[in-house]
């Protein structure tokens, strides 16, 4: 299903309107409508706004899985793959002790702000 299908999908979901959808990320509702009718894209920043709108991954958005959520492990998958992490995730098994027990608990103070 192509992006365009999903947003209007999503939309109604949600029971919003293409005002209200337009209103909630801040564009007009000529965008929206475009978007919708697949007559314009939205760049990068757009789709990552409109996922988290929505609360589904990029890749259901743009058409990529059938899966609006991605699984623990899929997630985790996802997060181990990604290269702007690469280097970061590599160098973690080198850490301290102290280290590693410092990231847990920045980790549990994040996760209790979700």
């Amino acid at each position: 299903m192509k992006m365009n299908k999903r947003l209007v999908s999503l939309r109604k979901e949600k029971g919003l309107s293409r005002e209200e959808l337009s209103i909630k990320l801040g564009v007009s509702y000529s965008t929206i409508a475009k978007y919708e009718s697949g007559s314009r894209e939205p760049d990068i920043e757009m789709i990552d706004k409109i996922a988290n709108l929505f609360e589904v991954t990029t890749d259901y958005l743009l058409g990529r899985s059938d899966q609006p959520h991605l699984k623990e492990e899929e997630d985790f998958e996802a997060f181990q793959n990604d290269p702007t992490l690469e280097r970061w995730y590599k160098e973690l098994p080198k850490s301290t002790e102290e280290d590693l027990q410092r990231l847990r608990k920045m980790w549990e103070a994040f996760k209790e702000d979700i």
